[in-house]
């Protein structure tokens, strides 16, 4: 059986499910990240769009050219990003999830712009 994955904003508006596992997950760094979240960094999971489902629609902001952020309109809980760069992909905030424990991130994006003070926990790539 295909694993699914609940998740949701804070009040309920706007709902999704993954099927299937991520293809990755990480920390980004970067300070439209940390913007978007109100957090020091932002942990997310990439899914294939086709494996995410919606209840309810995000409301989507262009961030910068290419890039676009999902968040609920009657709450503001950021949910999602997506950019072109990533066609096929959406990135889901890991925080979205009923259950993020078994989504620990296990990479980190934009480190250069990380705040010093901020550490994830993982060991720098040699």
């Amino acid at each position: 059986m295909t694993a699914t994955r609940p998740g949701r904003c804070l009040c309920g508006a706007v709902s999704f499910e993954t099927t299937g596992d991520p293809k990755w997950t990480a920390w980004c760094h970067c300070q439209s990240c940390r913007r978007h979240s109100g957090a020091p960094a932002s942990a997310y999971a990439g899914f294939e769009k086709s494996n995410v489902r919606w209840s309810g629609e995000p409301a989507w902001y262009a961030s910068s050219p290419g890039v676009r952020r999902g968040f609920c309109a009657a709450c503001g809980s950021t949910l999602a990003y997506e950019g072109d760069r990533w066609p096929t992909e959406i990135h889901l905030h890991v925080g979205g999830f009923d259950d993020p424990s078994d989504l620990p991130p296990k990479g980190e994006v934009f480190i250069e712009e990380r705040i010093p003070w901020f550490h994830s926990g993982l060991k720098p790539k040699s």
